[in-house]
């Protein structure tokens, strides 16, 4: 924020004082603020003044002060980084000795922020709310998941919330990797220790104190499925993680109004209960009653890697296996050969396959849909597909089964053994 100051000189000698101060702190402010990423490509001439007003600020302002050190990192470059907006901004780093130790001192902000303690990928996130004093303890190269906070209670927060989105990683990864679980039950699996999360989180760090930074925080936790990475919490689309961040949003309305950051998140809230409403106001067109007696099926139409619009409807008389899918992901080939076993084994007898693809680059779909024999499709929204929607897509790869006539019969979560309910519908 711009400050303008009014400096009335009444003598020679007041003057002298105050331009001898002025280069001090013009001074203070080259030599700490040079390495800080800044928006515009030239600094002019007004541009300048400012920075000068703002290092007279910081001369007499508070401070934060982040210290510690990092065992067993000799020679290693300690980046200490704010978590803006925009991304990682770089405001100092050190080279460690080999007491691995260091400080990085910093304006107080006005509201809560978020920063950064990385070398290469091990990272330990800190909040700053005001004049804390912090002081951390760590060893290299576990201290993303091993290392002591002490002097601030959101960081602590923070800390029991990076270790449990890690154990989370863990256990999605243990599902995605053991050969006994099915795809089928593999999505559900996952959706299931999701849900106990959230609900976790929930009740534990967001509702409790919404205000805090530690909720804030939590909200942009994510999770890898696959290649695929994405925010536990989605706000694009589900309704009740929109609440969450609205209940957020509000509370940091109320105690931090203003900020760039409650701005941000009262955007994300109204924009995600739009959506909601899209969507919401789309499945209750779609489901009708009309539609639902003449087809029986949410139908889909959607052009193929040739151009050509692929209605699911249009394969009335054959058994349809629906399946959402990516093709970036690291079980897209096991699956796609689980596929052509199937579709080699039934298709001459009436089973037809309905692929939709929500990869996100349409060249890298269309070489890999090139030599495949059934129908596949793509959609140019992604995950954030109306089509998945309606079907209630959580996560993918998830497919259904529909009958000769044109009616939705099972999901994946509903299947046992897919090649007997293939051969029962046939």
């Amino acid at each position: 924020m711009r400050q303008r100051y009014l400096f009335t000189m009444r003598n020679k000698k007041k003057r002298v004082l105050f331009f001898v101060f002025l280069a001090i702190c013009i001074n203070f402010a080259t030599h700490n603020i040079i390495q800080i990423e800044m928006k515009l490509p030239k600094l002019l001439t007004a541009a300048t003044l400012v920075l000068a007003a703002f290092a007279i600020t910081s001369c007499t302002g508070k401070k934060f002060h982040v210290s510690g050190n990092i065992a067993n990192a000799h020679d290693s470059l300690l980046y200490f980084e704010n978590m803006s907006l925009n991304g990682a901004v770089t405001v100092d780093s050190v080279k460690l000795g080999e007491d691995g130790s260091f400080s990085f001192d910093g304006d107080a902000p006005k509201n809560p922020e978020f920063y950064r303690l990385r070398i290469d990928r091990q990272i330990i996130n800190i909040a700053i709310d005001s004049t804390e004093t912090i002081s951390v303890k760590a060893s290299y190269p576990t201290m993303s998941s091993q290392y002591d906070v002490k002097g601030s209670e959101e960081c602590s927060k923070i800390k029991e919330l990076a270790l449990m989105q890690m154990n989370l990683q863990l256990q999605v990864n243990a599902i995605m990797q053991n050969p006994s679980v099915s795809y089928a039950k593999e999505a559900d699996s996952i959706q299931t220790i999701l849900a106990v999360y959230k609900d976790q989180v929930k009740r534990n760090y967001i509702f409790k104190e919404p205000m805090k930074a530690y909720a804030y925080y939590a909200l942009f936790q994510t999770v890898g499925v696959g290649n695929q990475t994405a925010l536990i919490f989605d706000p694009r689309s589900k309704k009740e993680d929109v609440q969450v961040f609205a209940a957020v949003a509000t509370s940091w309305d109320t105690y931090f109004p203003g900020s760039e950051r409650g701005k941000n998140l009262h955007n994300i809230a109204i924009e995600g209960m739009k959506n909601v409403r899209i969507i919401q106001a789309e499945q209750n067109q779609t489901i009708e009653a009309s539609k639902i007696t003449s087809s029986g099926v949410i139908d889909i139409a959607l052009p193929d890697n040739q151009g050509h619009i692929r209605k699911l409807t249009d394969l009335k008389g054959k058994v349809v296996l629906l399946d959402f899918h990516v093709f970036a992901t690291k079980s897209s080939t096991a699956r796609i050969m689980q596929l052509r076993e199937l579709y080699n084994k039934y298709h001459a007898a009436g089973l037809e396959i309905y692929q939709v693809s929500l990869d996100p680059d349409e060249h890298f779909w269309k070489e890999n849909v090139a030599a495949l024999p059934w129908i596949s499709v793509r959609d140019p929204q992604g995950m954030s597909s109306q089509a998945a929607a309606q079907y209630n897509v959580q996560s993918v790869p998830t497919y259904f089964l529909i009958d000769k006539n044109n009616v939705l019969q099972k999901r994946d979560a509903q299947i046992q053994n897919l090649d007997e309910e293939i051969k029962k519908m046939l």
